[in-house]
């Protein structure tokens, strides 16, 4: 159930950074709202998660994927290019998470 929820808190933290992109400095209320909900309720369900799941596996995968799939999406929805340095760059954020998990982070 633990990583369920990490699941949810990650789009929640993904939808809100997304509608950030969309607040124009926090002047326009719809999206500047989204944003502040996402925030909360992505950081209500990492307290949740963090009751079963260790708090350095589940910050790194909370940040990482975060990390990863905002970047993904401001490649691919949002017209920012893809240069082997980015490429790079999620791909070690992805080892990286791996291998906390693999270390013993739990």
């Amino acid at each position: 159930m633990g990583y369920l929820l990490l699941g949810a808190a990650i789009a929640a933290e993904v939808g809100a950074t997304t509608a950030m992109k969309y607040t124009d400095g926090f002047t326009r209320l719809g999206p500047s709202l989204l944003t502040v909900l996402g925030y909360v309720v992505s950081f209500a369900l990492l307290a949740q998660t963090l009751k079963t799941v260790s708090v350095g596996s589940a910050y790194a995968i909370w940040s990482g994927a975060g990390t990863a799939a905002i970047a993904t999406i401001g490649m691919v929805f949002l017209g920012e290019g893809m240069t082997v340095t980015k490429a790079a760059g999620i791909a070690l954020i992805i080892v990286g998470v791996v291998v906390l998990n693999l270390g013993g982070a739990h």
